[in-house]
């Protein structure tokens, strides 16, 4: 995981934890269209099914995404998402 650009604050967060497939990816790809290219999103999601569906989907439509363990929670994770802008 890079964290070069992922280790600042985020421009808007979401916490998906709880959230089923595919409503968590609904949401977050609904969060990124009110942001501009280059904006960072805060998504805390399960691990899991949920890491992974967004994960891919979003990465399949071109944004950057790293992830790293959920600091205050066992079982999340935190993605930082850069908008792509598309």
């Amino acid at each position: 995981m890079s964290a070069s650009w992922a280790d600042g604050n985020p421009d808007a967060q979401l916490d998906l934890r709880g959230i089923a497939c595919p409503l968590n990816f609904i949401r977050t790809k609904l969060a990124l269209e009110r942001l501009v290219p280059g904006q960072i999103l805060q998504v805390d999601l399960d691990r899991g099914e949920p890491q992974q569906q967004v994960t891919q989907g979003l990465e399949s439509a071109g944004h950057g995404v790293t992830c790293c363990d959920h600091p205050e929670q066992q079982g999340a994770v935190r993605l930082q998402v850069r908008c792509h802008g598309g």
